[in-house]
């Protein structure tokens, strides 16, 4: 029985729907908290992902789907709120009649989330977080440059030098962008030269997770191609799950959350490495885990490995040993 120290995820991460009015200075709330990381992506129509974050400021915008450098536009995302955020009447953030998704964390050490903004320098690097442990899923992007988004993650087969690229449907790599070097409970390394993760002078952001028992969990899982695809025990309900296919080239990155799929056998994706609209794609979310319903080779290739990333709903067992759902 997983025990827990968050009773209530909602507090740390949630998910918001709603539909673009056009309006200028408008606020979406319902987060439940101030969001410290916001990444928003139009449902409805081929349009950019757009994430944000309070330490670079809510103006400042960097995209999943591509490798482009840091943009300012105070027509996207315009402050963070006690309850959600503001936005503009970009069409990619508020357009008239089209569908919305917010994904909404929070910083903090309880939750195991962390955000560093640092500045690359010549000579191998280290970089400190404050999440007590070593992460266990980490995102790196360059922001005043023209570089690709560099994903560390504890289900890979080597932390020390394998990646993938967010950005991409590429399968995993390996290069010492992490100073062959695996990260330890007060730091990330980073190697000499020109590289994704230390430019010298190059100005950086990186976002850092670790497992939480009953509100976060990463690692991998093997595929079967089937329908009656791999159940992934949690320990929670999951709220949202990021999956890519880590051992084949060409395989999209995944990601699903429980508002918009709503129940089970309605699955809707999105591709955080594409602009692509929501499309049609099954996982279960189940009281203690997810189980894959699809037999794409994105999320469940036979014999391949795949990462996952998931928050909770719920937790399987609250704090007091009491189980939360039977779902």
């Amino acid at each position: 029985m997983a025990y827990t120290t968050i009773d209530d995820p909602a507090q740390y991460f949630n998910t918001v729907l709603y539909t673009g009015n056009g309006s200028d200075d408008r606020s979406i709330s319902g987060v439940g908290f101030q969001p410290n990381f916001l990444w928003v992506k139009e449902r409805s129509a081929t349009s950019g992902h757009i994430i944000v974050d309070s330490i670079r400021g809510a103006t400042k915008f960097i995209q999943s789907h591509n490798n482009t450098a840091e943009d300012t536009n105070a027509d996207i995302i315009q402050a963070f709120e006690s309850d959600g955020f503001q936005i503009g009447t970009h069409q990619a953030i508020n357009e008239n009649s089209e569908t919305y998704v917010a994904w909404n964390w929070k910083e903090d050490t309880t939750a195991g989330f962390d955000i560093v903004t640092y500045t690359g320098a010549s000579g191998d690097q280290t970089f400190a977080h404050s999440l007590g442990v070593a992460p266990e899923w980490y995102l790196v992007k360059e922001r005043g440059n023209v570089n690709s988004w560099v994903v560390n993650h504890i289900g890979l087969a080597n932390q020390t030098n394998a990646y993938l690229l967010l950005n991409t449907n590429d399968a995993a790599g390996t290069d010492s962008w992490f100073n062959s070097t695996a990260p330890s409970s007060s730091v990330v390394h980073a190697n000499d030269g020109d590289s994704p993760t230390n430019r010298n002078g190059g100005t950086y952001v990186m976002y850092l997770w670790r497992s939480v028992k009953g509100f976060s969990k990463f690692g991998s899982f093997t595929g079967n191609a089937n329908t009656d695809g791999p159940f992934v025990y949690t320990g929670f309900r999951p709220a949202w799950v990021l999956i890519k296919n880590s051992s084949a080239n060409g395989e999209n990155w995944n990601l699903f959350d429980n508002k918009r799929n709503g129940f089970n056998g309605s699955g809707e994706a999105l591709r955080p490495n594409t602009n692509e609209a929501e499309y049609d794609r099954n996982v279960d979310f189940l009281a203690n885990g997810f189980k894959v319903r699809d037999s794409s080779g994105e999320v469940s290739g036979n014999g391949n490995t795949l990462i996952y990333m998931a928050f909770a709903e719920s937790p399987f067992v609250n704090s007091n040993g009491v189980p939360c759902n039977a779902g």
